[in-house]
């Protein structure tokens, strides 16, 4: 009985293939970045925190947007598990970093907003920020190579 080889998905027709046009989080991060360099210049500047508010508001709208783009209806993480359901881990530990970088965001609106909080002490948030942004940025390309570059067929 004579077999054919297994294709990679990228060779067989209406497989699975990276999406053509996704948000890049790249805007994210950079948004951030802005937000870390004002509040790194902040001592002694008068209305520091008010600018520190206003470099925060791209940043909470890119996250939105990050998270629509993936969880939502159509999104990337629903494409993902129509077409690789062995991801459904992966992108549940991703929706759950969702939430701790969504509370994270918050703490920062609230922190800037009070009166009290320290330059320096909103530095310190920011950076964990881009850590927590960072980490999550890599997993999900992980997962996403797991889905277009893993064979897990054999060769014959």
């Amino acid at each position: 009985m004579a077999t054919q080889p297994i294709r990679q998905p990228s060779a067989v027709p209406g497989a699975l293939r990276p999406p053509a046009a996704r948000p890049h989080p790249v805007t994210l991060l950079g948004d951030l970045r802005v937000l870390d360099r004002a509040l790194a210049a902040a001592a002694g500047q008068p209305c520091w925190r008010q600018r520190a508010m206003i470099r925060l508001t791209p940043v909470r709208r890119g996250f939105a947007a990050h998270v629509r783009a993936t969880e939502g209806p159509g999104g990337l993480y629903a494409e993902l598990l129509a077409q690789a359901p062995r991801l459904d881990h992966g992108v549940r530990l991703l929706t759950r970093e969702h939430a701790v970088i969504a509370a994270m965001v918050a703490a920062i609106q609230r922190a800037v907003e009070l009166p009290d909080t320290s330059a320096d002490e909103l530095r310190g948030l920011t950076a964990h920020l881009l850590g927590a942004l960072a980490r999550h940025r890599q997993r999900g390309a992980d997962l996403l190579w797991q889905a277009y570059e893993t064979d897990l067929g054999g060769e014959t």
